[in-house]
């Protein structure tokens, strides 16, 4: 698109608008100019469409962390193809994904979105999922561009890192990605690099993406992600999102260009680039761009079988003490099912990654779907570990009977009346975002009315939860029961500018339904005054708006605990199902500790003495403390696995499938063991990246239900191209698949290096008992470069690397040298 183009037919509040959004998810259309809108709409495990408030149900893939477990290239390229066709099947030609920053330490909030804690492994995941998604020209939006690792003050905190640090580690993924595999789109990151916020940053956005990267696409910012005008578009940021815009607005921008902070050619510059994009999106996607814009849910057996496949090669398997996995017949006749997650919806973290699923198999199901024939399965609970009470919709109808509950809107008159309703809408979700929708004719105040008919199946004391991002109160039958309206208390609901969730405990009959109304309104509560007479605000005005209404029954904890180890001392084997949940993981916060939330540990470990034959099986998108460890027979990390998460962990337990996945990050065995530890967080505004540590289980672990070998090792070199083969034989009894990794030690030639660098690896897959494959591993340049400080460019040092074949970084079975004989620099890719 030429620039005579944009001078001569877009006019100056023309090129403004197309620099912003109109909406969440759109960008801006020019009818005049037959210059289309495009939408987008959040990943990276699933594609949720264009709406928090009436999600259209999506497939629902594991997290990150499961895919890079898979060390499997050519399955998270089908990945990345499949969620091509979610993507436009919700109407949308841009996915805001993958996430490729790195997993610096497991109690990052969104970590489950990161695929490791290892550059390499992360660019080559990364760059996978990009190419299967660009391969049906759905555009990638690679981020988050660079460090975003915490959620702690993460629109302000300043990264503080060495050059090297932020070229090895932070930016490396990122590098592969456009090296291989070419993002259309990238997404900066909310906080600062050494004192510039990377949205605002020219050195990141042109110096390093564009110039030295040679990136052609557009750069768009995190949502609310841009912090002034002038500064953005100066250092390269085309699209501010979401709209409508906060900064790129006429008067503001008018004003920087009429102070000359801000040149017309570089808003031309930012323009064309914008256009070129959308014009490339519309002629890959004319059907979905000038379609009809509804949003569908796909569903069939083959793509159920798809997302069991992808969930079941993450799962690893980390402990197997007597062989008592998989479960056999003849060892267990009575099984014991414990734990807060086996009957729980536990398929994704939260945050931006959240979405409504189609359908959801939950581990309880699964494992008795997959049992085998005559296995009696007994289930209790053993012991809660929410963070806020579970949603309700499973237990809600409308007043009409649907099911659901209905959402009434209406605005406010002068006399602070409310209209008569405006718009009405089905819901069955009992979290109500309303930050990407609202009705068209609300007023500037305006209310929600949610009513329902609430009905369980056991009488006895039940708990309600109320968190809002606004004003809300909560009646059971007309009666008054939480009131989170006339004082409020700060919490970290809706990214941390919603309240606490506030409780209540109501009497409740099987099967005699009461009626529910939350009464909401977007208006916050007059300040309120502190025992000193100072005035204290009881909620800070947000750009998030919505509430959460959670209950579940209220029991008696100890009571609860002495019911599962009572079962336990009855059956043959127990699978304790728990872990986290996406209130503890979650884009907006950070976790506080490495431990099981709530009396978890307790249970496990009394679990484990009642009965010796105790599995584990954790889900979570990072690392956990596991101080039970010594004391159970299996562990079996199933991270979050999307819709088929029962399914797929069934199929593990039951050896249906042998499980292959290797851990893609470190797990400590303690907070002190963090390699990252103590800066966990930001203080006084700046988070430190000065990164030994005592691991639980190390990178690359991951055990099989087979035995394998590697022989007959050979490497041929041409300079630093450099090929090994290995022969992997299955030397067990039953069918398997293997990761072979490839570690590299540098000389010392006077700088530090890590000890080992994952800098190659391959699968061998389903090689049967006694069979044996080669696979073949490549190395170049990059596999044995850093970044020289002093000259600021990759440097390769002559000398011996010593090259490390194995299975994973401490289970290394062949060492070879190899001599690169002389030194050499270079800058870009």
């Amino acid at each position: 698109m030429s620039r005579s183009f944009i001078d001569a037919d877009i006019a100056e509040l023309e090129k403004i608008a197309l620099l912003g959004a109109p909406n969440w998810w759109n960008t801006t259309p020019i009818p005049r100019l037959a210059i289309p809108s495009i939408r987008m709409s959040d990943g990276p495990n699933g594609v949720r469409g264009s709406s928090h408030f009436a999600s259209t149900p999506a497939q629902c893939l594991p997290c990150a962390t499961s895919l890079a477990s898979t060390f499997d290239l050519d399955l998270i390229r089908e990945a990345g193809e499949f969620l091509a066709a979610e993507t436009k099947i919700k109407s949308s030609v841009i996915l805001l994904a993958p996430t490729c920053n790195i997993q610096r330490s497991p109690l990052g909030g969104r970590a489950f979105e990161s695929f490791s804690e290892d550059p390499y492994l992360s660019g080559r995941m990364a760059s996978a999922y990009v190419d299967g998604l660009q391969s049906q020209g759905v555009s990638a939006t690679i981020k988050h561009f660079v460090a975003n690792d915490q959620e702690h003050e993460r629109t302000a905190a300043d990264s503080v890192m060495s050059e090297r640090a932020l070229r090895e580690i932070y930016l490396y993924p990122f590098m592969l990605a456009q090296k291989l595999a070419k993002p259309w789109a990238f997404m900066t990151s909310y906080g600062r690099i050494n004192g510039i916020h990377c949205s605002e940053n020219p050195r990141l956005l042109q110096g390093i993406l564009r110039d030295e990267w040679k990136f052609t696409g557009i750069v768009m910012s995190d949502w609310y992600g841009t912090y002034g005008v002038d500064a953005a578009l100066n250092a390269g940021l085309n699209l501010e999102m979401p709209g409508p815009p906060r900064w790129r607005t006429p008067i503001l921008v008018n004003h920087v260009l009429s102070a000359q902070k801000l040149l017309p050619s570089t808003i031309d510059e930012r323009v064309t680039t914008l256009l070129t994009y959308i014009q490339q999106q519309t002629r890959r996607n004319p059907e979905v761009v000038y379609g009809d814009g509804k949003e569908r849910t796909r569903d069939s057996p083959e793509i159920r079988q798809f997302c069991r496949k992808l969930a079941a090669q993450g799962i690893v398997l980390l402990q197997n003490r007597n062989d008592i996995l998989p479960l056999r017949a003849n060892r267990v006749r009575k099984l014991a099912i414990v734990g807060p997650n086996a009957k729980a919806s536990v398929i994704s973290g939260g945050g931006s990654a959240a979405l409504k699923a189609s359908y959801i198999i939950t581990p309880y199901q699964g494992i008795k779907d997959g049992a085998f024939t005559d296995l009696q399965i007994s289930y209790t609970l053993g012991c809660y570990a929410h963070k806020y009470l579970p949603t309700l919709e499973d237990y809600l109808t409308t007043p009409s009977g649907e099911p659901g509950w209905l959402a009434t809107f209406y605005g406010h008159k002068e006399n602070g009346e409310l209209t008569s309703p405006i718009a009405e809408f089905v819901l069955n979700d009992t979290r109500v975002k309303l930050n990407d929708f609202l009705p068209a004719g609300l007023t500037k105040d305006w209310t929600l009315k949610m009513t329902g008919k609430l009905t369980v199946d056991k009488t006895g004391p039940f708990e309600l939860g109320l968190t809002v991002a606004g004003r809300a109160k909560l009646w059971i039958n007309s009666k008054l029961t939480i009131d989170n309206w006339t004082k409020q208390t700060p919490g970290d609901f809706f990214y941390g500018q919603g309240t606490i969730e506030e409780k209540a405990t109501v009497q409740l009959e099987a099967n005699q339904a009461v009626d529910v109304l939350v009464e909401y309104t977007n208006s916050y509560p007059p300040p309120d005054k502190d025992d000193e007479g100072t005035t204290v605000p009881n909620a800070q005005p947000a750009l998030m708006r919505g509430l959460r209404l959670g209950g579940c029954e209220s029991i008696d904890a100890d009571k609860a605990i002495e019911d599962a180890v009572k079962l336990a001392e009855d059956s043959d084997a127990v699978v304790f199902i728990g872990g986290l949940t996406p209130e503890w993981e979650s884009e907006g916060f950070d976790r506080p500790s490495l431990d099981l939330p709530g009396r978890q540990a307790e249970v496990i470990t009394r679990l484990a003495s009642a009965n010796p034959n105790t599995i584990v099986c954790i889900q979570a998108g990072s690392a956990t403390a596991m101080p039970w460890k010594d004391e159970v027979a299996g562990i079996v990390q199933a991270w979050y696995s999307g819709n088929e998460s029962g399914n797929a962990i069934a199929d593990v337990l039951f050896g249906k499938i042998n499980p292959a996945g290797k851990l893609p990050l470190t797990f400590p065995k303690r907070i002190q063991d963090i390699a990252a530890y103590p800066n966990l967080r930001s203080e006084q505004g700046k988070i430190h990246y000065s990164e030994d540590v005592m691991p639980l289980f190390y990178f690359g672990h991951g055990l099989s239900f087979t035995k394998f070998e590697l022989s007959d090792i050979k490497t041929t070199q041409s300079d630093t191209d450099i090929e090994v083969s290995a022969r992997v034989q299955n030397t067990g009894s039953v069918a398997g698949s293997e990761v072979i990794q490839l570690y590299v030690a540098y000389p010392d030639k006077g700088i530090t290096h890590p000890p080992l660098q994952l800098k190659a690896f391959g699968k061998v897959h389903d090689l049967a008992a006694g069979d044996s494959a080669v696979a073949n591993l490549k190395l170049d340049k990059w596999s044995f470069a850093y970044w020289d400080e002093r000259k600021n460019q990759w440097k390769v040092e002559a000398g011996r690397y010593v090259l490390h074949i194995g299975f994973s970084c401490k289970d290394v079975r062949k060492v070879e040298v190899v001599e690169l004989e002389k030194s050499f620099t270079w800058t870009g890719l």
